[in-house]
């Protein structure tokens, strides 16, 4: 017997997939089926489909077609209902990864220098640089059998789209839905602006990297009920030990925060100076703290309200309260906050706060009702504060 009759099933052939793909395409595209689908459908029986759109600079991936997919479902569901769903596919125009692309192409790189070429020219690059992939874009999308009209596009750089944008800006603002606040936000000082988590990982702008630790001592005001006052040697002077990864933000500093629930360790040095750090940590600052001995210990709730002084001068007024100045909340700076997101796997137990620089800091010492600095101009250096 030959090996065609030996095989489990001898009269079946392998289907070509691929073709009978290319096969159903030719036939829609003969007959205008999408088209027909649409025009069909009553108008007064419309569904409204928003699809975010693609940059256009950037070949598709694996990601787009698997948005796309899911993307087609929903259409084609509410067409199968009889509703007319008119699917018009668009173009991210703006934003980083356009000047991105330009700034590769083009003799440019960064604001400054983006100024020195002109800003209407550098514009009239990034119109063109943004299209350049558009051909390709079409041929991927009908190739995976989505259902989409490419000939009425939509580009967020057209002006009539710009205009729908302010327009619908305008109908919040009316209704009172627009406020003004501040948030932390991924910055780019070559680009001198703020980021998107997507632009972030445009150019591996995290990759990993050494950061420097610190640990800084933030002596406190009052020394009452910490333990270890009557112990012989104590001179008075208590310390809270926090601990930054970014020294940068410490001028800045407004604020400490601790855990509620933890333990913190009171550790009598030779000097007399007490030092407040968590008692899980211990082991860590061995080397540091090899000639103190622990006194006693409390919860971070006992900590909640003491004040300390600040370790650099600059916003040192903050700890006067005074709502009618610029730059001041409701309640004194340098004080210690209950911090929901301390643990003591690194660090002291205890995190400095500057909420001008962090999403926590700027939560927890928000609701505090501090306030808030930036000393930090848009190229990232510091500015006449500092």
């Amino acid at each position: 017997m030959s090996d065609a009759e030996n095989a489990p099933y001898p009269q079946v052939e392998s289907p070509d997939l691929p073709g009978i793909e290319r096969r159903i395409l030719a036939r829609w595209s003969a007959d205008d089926t999408f088209a027909t689908s649409v025009e069909s459908r009553p108008e007064d029986n419309e569904y409204v489909f928003y699809d975010g759109p693609p940059f256009a600079n950037g070949l598709p991936h694996h990601g787009h077609l698997l948005t796309g997919y899911v993307k087609d479902v929903v259409p084609r569901y509410q067409t199968m209902k009889g509703k007319r769903v008119e699917r018009r596919f668009g173009w991210d125009c703006h934003g980083l990864p356009a000047e991105m692309e330009a700034e590769k192409e083009l003799p440019v790189s960064g604001r400054a220098s983006i100024i020195d070429y002109g800003i209407e020219r550098f514009n009239e690059y990034c119109r063109t640089s943004v299209l350049k992939y558009t051909q390709e874009w079409e041929k991927t999308v009908t190739r995976q059998a989505r259902w989409v009209d490419f000939e009425n596009d939509y580009k967020t750089m057209d002006l009539d789209y710009m205009e729908s944008v302010m327009w619908a800006f305008k109908q919040l603002w009316d209704k009172g839905l627009i406020y003004q606040s501040n948030r932390v936000l991924p910055y780019s000082w070559g680009a001198e602006t703020p980021l998107s988590n997507h632009e972030i990982r445009l150019d591996d702008a995290t990759r990993p990297r050494q950061d420097p630790a610190v640990t800084v001592a933030f002596a406190l005001d009052d020394a009452s009920r910490i333990p270890g006052e009557s112990v012989e040697g104590s001179n008075g002077n208590v310390s809270i030990l926090a601990w930054t990864t970014t020294p940068w933000t410490l001028p800045s500093n407004l604020a400490l925060a601790v855990g509620p629930d933890l333990d913190y360790a009171v550790m009598l040095d030779t000097d007399g100076t007490r030092y407040i750090l968590g008692e899980a940590v211990l082991d860590k600052y061995e080397k540091q703290l090899e000639n103190a001995e622990q006194v006693g210990s409390l919860k971070g709730s006992e900590l909640l309200g003491r004040t300390y002084t600040p370790v650099f001068p600059y916003f040192a007024d903050m700890a006067e309260v005074d709502p009618s100045k610029e730059h001041h909340g409701t309640e004194r700076a340098f004080q210690i906050l209950a911090g929901d997101f301390i643990d003591t796997s690194e660090g002291t137990g205890v995190v400095h706060m500057a909420p001008g620089f962090g999403e926590d800091d700027q939560r927890v010492v928000g609701e505090a009702g501090i306030g808030m600095v930036v000393p930090g101009d848009d190229s990232g250096n510091f500015t006449d504060d500092i």
